[in-house]
């Protein structure tokens, strides 16, 4: 099941026209930010944590089969690590259109390894949306995401390249490299 927000995104305008923004990556766009910004500061938001309980009909998955991506849930006390982008805020046309499937845009307080801190824009997929799976336990998580595949590639790419790029950052993130040894166990390859 799928849902397009890109129109409910382009109502939700947090920025001043010309305005330059924060945008927090903590799934593919730690990887793979396939679009202009100026700036790219490792950072990290507090009281959530990654979960791969989106579906992905569009990217990682089919409609038939869908693959298992990273949204964020709310966890008190929970730090989740990624990477931050400044960027103008006409580029957040084409990334509405990237993340459309039950992501929509909001605000988060960014903190940079620095000590200092921002307001930025998150992509969130809560389970209002249409293709939210939700938890399940991690074997059957990892064995949906070793076989599906999509457009974009296949979901245990996504999987692995965050797992990698997490590790890049220094980041602790249990959840993903769970994930992650599971799909190699299963795989043959760990």
């Amino acid at each position: 099941m799928t849902q397009d927000t890109t129109w409910l995104n382009r109502q939700r305008v947090f920025f001043e026209e010309g305005q330059s923004l924060w945008l927090f990556g903590y799934g593919s766009l730690i990887w793979k930010a396939e679009f202009a910004y100026h700036e790219r500061r490792p950072a990290r938001i507090e009281g959530w944590a990654r979960r791969f309980w989106q579906g992905s009909h569009d990217h990682r998955g089919t409609p038939k089969s869908p693959g298992r991506v990273a949204t964020l849930v709310e966890s008190p006390g929970t730090t989740c690590q990624g990477m931050a982008y400044r960027i103008d805020a006409d580029t957040l046309g084409p990334l509405d259109i990237r993340e459309k499937n039950g992501y929509l845009r909001e605000r988060v307080v960014l903190h940079f390894h620095d000590g200092s801190h921002a307001e930025g824009l998150i992509y969130l997929a809560t389970e209002g949306n249409a293709a939210f799976l939700g938890d399940a336990p991690l074997l059957e998580m990892a064995r949906q995401i070793a076989k599906a595949h999509g457009p974009s590639g296949s979901n245990r790419d996504y999987l692995l390249n965050l797992a990698a790029a997490l590790e890049d950052l220094g980041a602790v993130d249990e959840h993903v490299f769970t994930l992650a040894r599971q799909v190699h166990e299963l795989q043959g390859d760990g």
